[in-house]
């Protein structure tokens, strides 16, 4: 099972960076975690839109799912469009990035597969349980495994005891960490930081903390500090192109 970061900037893409993106892929089956702003770009420096077998979104704010429209658009226009794309949302997700078309113009490059967050389900060998956490809107933290091996991944969340159980024990923490040390009283129910990310990382026992959804001005090392005060474990920032091998 190997994770390639495709982006980790929060709300929008700095110079050179591409938002929440993430590619998981396990027994030659690639899934699309999250197509942020730029990150097909970004994507399409290591396999063809038409290679990708799945896309699961974590919710429906742009920078979490913006660039499915022109993945959408780059198999449908191609020369040979490949089959329909799985794309796996909460109900009314995806529904306004669905519609940047005009009608029907992409109805045949997808296949959209609405679950309920607490919904487990199947997505090629990836087994996929998933958790709501709160969001400013609907946000469902998923954890995906196979092979032995599991991903956690927040999407954007306040505190919640739940994302100590989507995290335990998993092989790799995706923890969105706007913020290095608090988190704004107007945010606060909403978003989360980096210290917390560290403190729920010990709490569950997970194999590494990979701090993601930096605002886009965050020094890393101000994020990298923080989570360490509260983690003991090692603990990286998303950038683009890093790649763990589960």
């Amino acid at each position: 099972m190997k994770i390639t970061v495709l982006g980790g900037c929060g709300a929008w893409p700095g110079v050179g960076q591409a938002c929440s993106g993430y590619l998981v892929e396990h027994e030659g089956f690639r899934l699309l975690l999250d197509p942020g702003y730029a990150t097909l770009p970004r994507l399409l420096e290591r396999v063809g839109a038409e290679e990708i077998d799945a896309v699961l979104v974590s919710h429906g704010h742009p920078d979490h799912c913006a660039d499915l429209n022109p993945l959408l658009r780059a198999r449908a226009l191609g020369a040979e469009p490949p089959v329909a794309l799985p794309v796996y949302a909460l109900p009314g997700a995806v529904d306004a990035v669905l519609a940047l078309d005009r009608p029907g113009m992409l109805d045949d490059s997808y296949r959209l597969d609405e679950f309920a967050a607490g919904a487990g389900f199947e997505v090629g060998p990836f087994r996929v349980a998933s958790w709501a956490l709160p969001h400013f809107v609907p946000n469902a933290g998923v954890r995906v495994s196979a092979g032995g091996r599991s991903v956690a991944y927040t999407g954007d969340t306040g505190p919640s005891p739940d994302v100590v159980e989507l995290a335990r024990g998993a092989d790799l923490f995706l923890a969105e960490a706007t913020y290095p040390e608090e988190v704004p009283r107007e945010d606060h129910a909403f978003l989360s930081s980096a210290r917390q990310a560290g403190e729920h990382a010990e709490r569950a026992g997970v194999g590494r903390l990979l701090l993601t959804h930096l605002w886009p001005a965050t020094p890393p090392d101000a994020a990298l500090t923080a989570a360490r005060r509260t983690y003991a474990g090692p603990v990286s920032v998303a950038t683009p192109t890093t790649t763990f091998d589960l």
